[in-house]
């Protein structure tokens, strides 16, 4: 079994800067991908970006150039560095642990006022 406990998330301005963390209760890096969802009201949850245990990384085309995924394997953590945000950011951002199967953490709130 695998817990997630996110945090970092906030109110920010649009065209702020704000860094998710995503700890991870044991250390999963080594074999486990590692990703960001979220989910904003009445629509689907979508990926926003991932990092493979060889450190590939890929991201949706609406955060290219303003994200960061990244990790730290000391700490068992990862993290999203989300830049130049927008409103339509504004979602609930969740921490994904995949490896056969899903692991979710609780969720944490982002919100971009314009």
């Amino acid at each position: 079994q695998v817990q997630l406990v996110e945090s970092g998330g906030g109110l920010v301005q649009s065209g702020g800067s704000l860094r998710l963390s995503c700890a991870a209760s044991r250390n999963i890096f080594s074999i486990f991908a590692m990703g960001w969802y979220r989910q904003a009201p009445g629509k689907q949850r979508e990926l926003v970006a991932t990092v493979t245990s060889s450190g590939s990384t890929n991201y949706a085309e609406s955060v290219k150039g303003r994200f960061t995924i990244s990790r730290d394997n000391a700490k068992n953590t990862v993290y999203l560095q989300m830049n130049s945000l927008k409103p339509e950011d504004t979602a609930v951002y969740y921490c994904n642990a995949h490896l056969v199967v899903d692991y979710w953490g609780q969720g944490t709130q982002v919100t971009v006022s314009s």
